[in-house]
């Protein structure tokens, strides 16, 4: 823990002081228990501002590779993700399927944090595209609340197909907590499905992006 409070602490200072953020609605955050964090997703570095900026500790996937590339910079990668609670994912396995999900389960049933993307990879065009239904299984699941939120300008900071970050103004809107009654696992698909559109109208009223109806599609680089 003194760990991830140090690279936690740092990374805060870090993105604060270079980006200034504008940052609206941490007391929208539970103070104790479970929560589910759904933001949309415009940059590589996303995961790493929500997890800086908010103020309980937010676990969410990471590639399995920042844990296993080699070297110099891989031990400092797989450090930095071990020390913030990120998850590692293997390339192609869907984050928002239950197998992964159980994973997110056992966290939350210790009454912590994480952090899933509803539409499943980066926007590469700046439209907020529809929400996957593992947030929404995840909800009904547990219980616990979600909370929205809208991230705006973050694409700025890394754009698309580039390896450098330029530091960039950007702000992060936190919304207030959605409820959802807890069914457990065995619960319909339209239920899943209403769980999840609500929670993406959640996240564009924040966010303020153009709405596709249509599922983003990942590549390999994302």
């Amino acid at each position: 823990m003194a760990m991830f409070d140090a690279i936690r602490w740092t990374t805060r200072g870090l993105v604060s002081s270079t980006c200034r953020p504008t940052v609206i609605g941490l007391e929208n955050v539970p103070k104790e228990g479970p929560f589910i964090v759904a933001p949309n997703h415009l940059s590589f570095l996303d995961s790493v501002i929500v997890q800086a900026l908010m103020p309980r500790p937010v676990a969410f996937f990471a590639k399995a590779e920042y844990f296993t590339t080699g070297g110099v910079k891989g031990k400092v990668m797989k450090s930095f993700f071990e020390a913030v609670g990120s998850i590692p994912v293997e390339r192609g396995e869907q984050a928002a399927s239950v197998q992964a999900l159980k994973t997110l389960l056992e966290i939350l049933d210790s009454g912590k944090g994480v952090g899933i993307y509803p539409e499943g990879t980066r926007s590469r065009d700046g439209i907020l595209y529809r929400g996957r239904t593992g947030v929404g299984w995840l909800a009904l699941t547990t219980g616990a609340p979600v909370i929205p939120v809208g991230l705006i300008g973050t694409e700025n900071l890394q754009p698309a197909d580039s390896k450098s970050v330029k530091p960039q103004h950007f702000t992060m809107k936190v919304g207030e907590p959605l409820y959802f009654d807890k069914t457990g696992p065995d619960h319909s698909l339209p239920a899943r499905r209403q769980a999840t559109d609500r929670i993406m109208d959640a996240i564009a009223g924040l966010s303020g992006q153009e709405r596709s109806t249509s599922y983003n599609q990942s590549k390999a680089t994302d």
